[in-house]
């Protein structure tokens, strides 16, 4: 994936096709960069398993060959000049559809017999047990989201051709894909795109584990974070929240709203989240109160009124 991802940016400085309203190189582009992270960080969760070690090496390599096939598709596409997803313009274009529906079929599998395999992992601290479990079913649930680019869109199914259109399914929700974008993201700027909570949700296979080792570095400045349980708490109130971020973002796509320009509605929800999660971090991390060591079983009312 790491020359796969060096191949397509070349690719994008010296083809100049373009595909889809972005350059036919970016695909390729992002989906091997967003694979590197994928792959090296299930790589380094393989080696945190305590039991089913051998059921989890078969996992990886289906992953890995999944990932390949992946690619080796959406590549031989761009060669060809054509759309990979959502193409069925020609029996050939459908087949080819087909298969990488198949392929990430087996990768979300592979996946999810590692997330069973971590479920079952006895990892001492308990804040990286949690935060990686947090991390992989977070990530599934993203991924799963994929399935709902595969449907027909509201206009598709107006269109009423279904069984002939060369098109079938989308990222955007509202507006036709290809129309006015983020920069390097390609997000639609004028609809509901379904790629942010699929690519949010996805990465939280890196960005919980990040947190739990900056919440470690930290702990040399900031004593109380050197505490186990408060890492533990504050691990779980940001699972929470990346998970209802996800909601969210899922909410907000299928709506057909951009992510740049939100409603009320959203921004309500959104203010909501933040409340809830800044509460919960404050409950992380205040201190217990602490009991008299003379008399360790005086009830913890009458402690506080003391």
């Amino acid at each position: 994936m790491t020359v796969m991802a060096f191949v397509a940016g070349v690719g994008i400085l010296v083809d100049d096709r373009v595909l889809a309203g972005s350059a036919i190189w970016a695909k390729p582009f992002k989906f091997s960069v967003s694979f590197v992270a994928y792959a090296l960080s299930l790589a380094w969760m393989l080696t945190l398993l305590t039991r089913g070690r051998r059921i989890g090496w078969w996992a990886g390599t289906v992953v890995a060959v999944a990932s390949l096939a992946e690619m080796a598709l959406i590549t031989w596409q761009v060669v060809r000049g054509k759309r990979s997803h959502f193409n069925n313009a020609t029996p050939f274009d459908t087949s080819l559809y087909n298969a990488m529906a198949g392929s990430i079929v087996i990768l979300w599998t592979g996946t999810l017999v590692i997330a069973i395999l971590l479920m079952r992992a006895r990892i001492a601290d308990r804040a990286s047990a949690w935060v990686i479990r947090a991390g992989v079913v977070i990530a599934l649930a993203g991924a799963g989201l994929g399935f709902l680019m595969t449907q027909p869109t509201a206009e598709q199914r107006a269109a009423g051709n279904l069984d002939t259109a060369d098109v079938v399914g989308a990222h955007a929700v509202g507006v036709p894909d290809g129309g006015p974008s983020m920069p390097l993201t390609g997000w639609s700027t004028t609809g509901g795109d379904l790629r942010i909570p699929h690519f949010v949700g996805m990465h939280a296979l890196q960005l919980l584990p990040l947190l739990l080792l900056v919440l470690v570095a930290l702990a040399t400045r900031l004593p109380r974070l050197g505490d186990p349980r408060v890492r533990l708490r504050l691990v779980l109130v940001a699972s929470g929240a990346y998970a209802a971020v996800v909601a969210l973002l899922t909410w907000q796509a299928l709506r057909g709203q951009p992510l740049i320009h939100p409603d009320g509605a959203t921004l309500t929800t959104a203010a909501l989240i933040l409340a809830a999660t800044t509460a919960g971090a404050y409950a992380a991390l205040r201190p217990a109160p602490v009991r008299p060591e003379n008399d360790p079983h005086i009830p913890a009312d009458k402690e506080l009124m003391a």
